[in-house]
This record gives structure tokens, sequence and C-alpha cells, in this order.
């Protein structure tokens, strides 16, 4: 899988990615619970995309959203979206080069997993940017079966497939204290805290 496809295949479905979204408000919901995302907290979104998850954040008044997307129009679409909202600032590169100039209280990854090529190293990566009690979240709004069946088809050559959520906690396990572990048919979400 080569990071330039992935850049050509997102940015290709940046301007109509917000009308092909589906109505998973209520599952968000759960996994952001899940999160224990709340007031006052400093969120990095990874592979934010064009800025879904945002309204979310905001709703539940953390202090600050940095969104970072490998996509230019991807980034793009969900800068101009938040231009107005100083707390919320949105990046155009590589979560897995960037250099931050803070750390998160949460970290998550959302519909975006099975994009990353090494998911050791991505753990590896975001562990680092968490505060001391932070939390990193990777979770998807749909079954692991319902994922990897998207992604057979046109998504085949920029994604590795869902791994079992159980083989993801073993990834974080030596990292992170890991508190949440689900995969059934709405939802797949495995949650870690920094201790």
């Amino acid at each position: 899988m080569d990071k330039r496809d992935i850049i050509e295949f997102f940015d290709r479905l940046a301007p109509t990615w917000d009308e092909t979204q589906v109505d998973r408000d209520a599952v968000i919901a759960v996994i952001l619970d899940n999160a224990q995302v709340a007031a006052g907290q400093d969120v990095l979104d990874v592979a934010c995309g064009t800025g879904v998850l945002f309204p979310h954040y905001l709703r539940r008044g953390v202090r600050s959203v940095t969104g970072i997307d490998i996509s230019p129009e991807m980034a793009k679409i969900a800068a101009a979206k938040y231009a107005e909202c100083p707390s919320v600032r949105v990046l155009c590169g590589d979560v897995e080069e960037t250099a931050f100039d803070r750390l998160f209280d949460r970290v998550v990854v959302y519909n975006a997993f099975p994009h990353f090529q090494d998911a050791r190293r991505l753990i590896g990566r975001l562990v680092p940017l968490l505060k001391p009690g932070g939390q990193l979240t990777v979770a998807h709004g749909f079954s692991r079966e319902a994922i990897n069946a998207h992604h057979e088809g046109t998504a085949s050559h920029v994604s590795t497939g869902l791994m079992p959520a159980e083989a993801l906690k073993a990834l974080m396990d030596p990292l992170l204290r890991v508190r949440v572990c689900v995969s059934d048919d709405e939802m797949y979400q495995v949650a870690g805290v920094k201790e």
C-alpha cells in the first residue's frame, strides 16, 4: 500500500465525502462515551477527513480539536468548515511523520485504521502524543465484517483490512491499559489509557 495512492484515493472522494456519510450519530455517541471524550480536553483526530467528528467533540465542550489528514483535499474541506472556530485546527500531513507542538488528552482514529499499513508503528507513534492518563481510541461506526467487505471493492489497494479487536488489543497491551474492546454488529472499538 503506497501513501501516494491513499492521498489520490481520498483527494478524489473529498468533494462528495460529506454527502455519502451515513447517519451514525448514536454509534458515534457510544464510541465517544467509551473514549471518555469530555469538556476541557485536547483531542487529536487522526485521519480526520472532512471533520465528521468535529461537531461531536465540540458539543462535548472539548478545549481544542486538532485534526490531521494526509489528503490535502480532505484537510482543505475540514479547515474551511471550521475556519471560524478558534478551538479547531486542521493540519494536512502524515501523522506518522508530523511533529506536534502539544500532547493530547484523547487521540481518536475513527473509520481510518485499515488505511495505515503498519498498525504497530501507528500505535507506537500515537501513544507518545498522549498526556499521562490520556486515552487512544481506534473505532469504526460499522462492524469489522462490514468494513472489510466495503474495503474489498474499490478501496482494496488502500486498505489492509481491519484486524480482529483482540489482535489490536494485543498490540496496545504493552503500551496502554486497554479498557474497551468491542467488536459487534454496530461498531468496532479498542481504547487504552496511558498510565
